[in-house]
């Protein structure tokens, strides 16, 4: 079944590629013999969308023309489906290689060596390792949360999600319907960056609070997805990276070592206590309830309060 596929795809390819004016369905269909196997018009043309949308997926590029008659005709043209030359010195080809070692423990593992076959069959020297340029650097961007893959094939082929989670001060999750737009990695930590179709606004998820499986919605978007730089920064700043005040807490001693990285001022206080000043942003008391009772926040009240609601429901369970 697969080998058959497969051939289907590539003749279907190729007729793509041969033509020099838009060929319809009926033409494909006449063209390829799979297709004339096919039981019905809807079997055929559930095919060959299917097929279209794999060959899409696979990187040729297909154009949809609808001529004076109103008949929908459909090419590839050569020029559209050709590589430039590519040329990469030893450097270039080492960043490649590092990059594809990122993704070995995520599904991006296949796609990335795939490329990077791709690269040495266009013109990727021979003489040059892109694995081995660099062997002392081991990067690794750790995936264990099971949301991860669904939602980066919903990031990628733009398709609304439905999943429960549960925010730090709640005891039960509860149900989001989410535009996805990217996926980002803040401090060990992954987010999902996208539009809250409930809230009607933008939000952020982190990824290790989202229980059970997430969901496909067949439906389009609602709202234009943003450039990557500002998805970034609104991850960024609701993870707890962009602040614009300061706030103070009491720490011990032996504890709490990713808040004195961020400590802009520290005071010894005695019996195994520190005061530090740390910036206060968005996201703060979420981290500071990840140190328990080594850390208490003496101000701003708020989010003082913010710390304690969070820590009664994680009590409650």
């Amino acid at each position: 079944m697969a080998i058959a596929k497969a051939e289907r795809l590539m003749n279907l390819a190729l007729c793509l590629l041969g033509t020099r004016r838009p060929l319809s369905k009926r033409e494909l269909r006449e063209s390829v013999e799979a297709y004339l196997e096919a039981a019905s018009d809807d079997a055929f043309n559930r095919m060959f969308e299917r097929d279209k949308d794999d060959l899409r997926e696979l990187g040729l590029v297909i154009e949809t023309v609808e001529n004076l008659d109103g008949e929908v005709g459909y090419l590839a043209r050569r020029d559209s489906n050709r590589l430039p030359p590519i040329t990469l010195d030893a450097e270039e080809a080492a960043a490649l290689g590092l990059a594809a070692k990122v993704w070995q423990q995520a599904r991006l593992a296949g796609a990335a060596s795939g490329a990077l076959q791709k690269l040495r069959a266009a013109g990727l020297p021979e003489d040059v390792d892109p694995y081995g340029a660099h062997s002392a650097l081991e990067p690794r961007i750790p995936v264990h949360e099971a949301a991860f893959e669904p939602l980066m094939l919903a990031c990628r082929d733009r398709r609304p999600v439905v999943f429960d989670y549960r925010k730090t001060n709640a005891v039960q999750p509860e149900s989001r319907h989410v535009e996805p737009w990217a996926l980002e990695c803040w401090r060990g930590h992954w987010y999902l960056a996208g539009w809250d179709r409930d809230r009607g606004a933008e939000r952020v998820f982190r990824l290790s609070r989202i229980t059970g499986k997430v969901r496909s919605r067949g439906t389009r978007y609602t709202t234009p997805v943003p450039d990557v730089v500002t998805v970034r920064e609104t991850v960024a700043s609701w993870a707890g990276e962009s602040a614009d005040r300061s706030a103070r807490i009491r720490l011990r001693s032996d504890a709490g070592y990713p808040l004195r990285a961020k400590a802009t001022a520290v005071r010894e206080l005695g019996d195994g206590w520190e005061e530090l000043e740390i910036p206060y942003g968005h996201g703060l008391d979420a981290w500071l309830v990840e140190f328990g009772a080594d850390v208490v926040v003496l101000e701003p009240p708020e989010l003082r309060a913010d710390v304690v609601d969070r820590l009664r429901a994680v009590a409650k369970g």
